[in-house]
């Protein structure tokens, strides 16, 4: 079974995402044997940021790492289990708000694809870039 990052690779409409994992250097990190939970904003939805936002945060690695950070808990959930809870704490160390009722939402984000299951954790398919704070 692929693992986060080949999941992302072959589903073709992360390229952007993946760009920012290894310049924030976390492609390691995402590599390993996890487990994690990622949500994971498409292409659109880095493109939706304000003009420069990427270029900015590409130049910036440790606020970059922060922000994708934020898009990651410790550990394997499904949508299921992420709805028991109101909140979770991310890698960065912020609560995650989970909408616990239809649609399946965290912050600001609409789940597009829920449960993608891959070889070191499982992926959730967001539409916008989720911010700490």
């Amino acid at each position: 079974m692929p693992d986060i990052l080949d999941t992302a690779r072959a589903a073709g409409c992360f390229q952007t995402l993946l760009a920012a994992v290894e310049a924030g250097g976390l492609l390691e990190a995402l590599a390993s044997p996890g487990p994690f939970t990622v949500f994971a904003p498409v292409d659109d939805a880095f493109a939706a940021l304000p003009a420069g936002t990427v270029q900015t945060l590409v130049q910036n690695p440790p606020q970059l790492a922060r922000i994708l950070k934020y898009h990651v808990l410790s550990g394997q959930y499904t949508r299921e289990q992420l709805l028991t809870q109101a909140e979770w704490t991310t890698l960065e160390g912020a609560p995650l708000p989970i909408r616990r009722a239809d649609p399946f939402e965290v912050k600001n984000a609409s789940v597009n694809a829920a449960d993608v299951v891959c070889d070191n954790g499982i992926v959730h398919v967001i539409n916008r870039v989720m911010l700490p704070g």
